[in-house]
């Protein structure tokens, strides 16, 4: 049996897990890490809406059935032993499972 000795971080964060259905693709060849992909606002009743271009999409919050925890190696050595950092806990997740709507600002009038 494998020990892992967790410590717990001086700064503890809350973190939440973004759920999509479908897959997004980057312009640039570079992928998606460290780019912006859109704007993530709430309502005044709470629910989520991402907006990711041209587009607006609804999701919804839901709390996970059990947490999970982000770890994160440690610099310091105990006994020959690095222990691992919990970085932070993540207990909600927010899904959107609608299909993406298109933003429509002004309709021109001409006919």
């Amino acid at each position: 049996m494998v020990q892992i000795e967790l410590k717990k971080s001086e700064n503890l964060q809350n973190w939440m897990v973004i759920e999509l259905q479908g897959e997004l693709k980057s312009r640039y060849e570079t992928g998606l890490a460290y780019n912006l992909i859109g704007d993530l606002h709430f309502t005044r009743k709470a629910f989520p809406v991402l907006i990711v271009g041209h587009h607006v999409i609804y999701g919804k919050k839901v709390d996970l059935e059990k947490p999970i925890a982000v770890l994160k190696k440690s610099s310091e050595q105990c006994d020959g032993i690095k222990p691992l950092l919990v970085h932070a806990i993540i207990k909600t997740k927010l899904v959107f499972s609608s299909r993406p709507k298109p933003i429509i600002l002004h309709v021109s009038q001409k006919v």
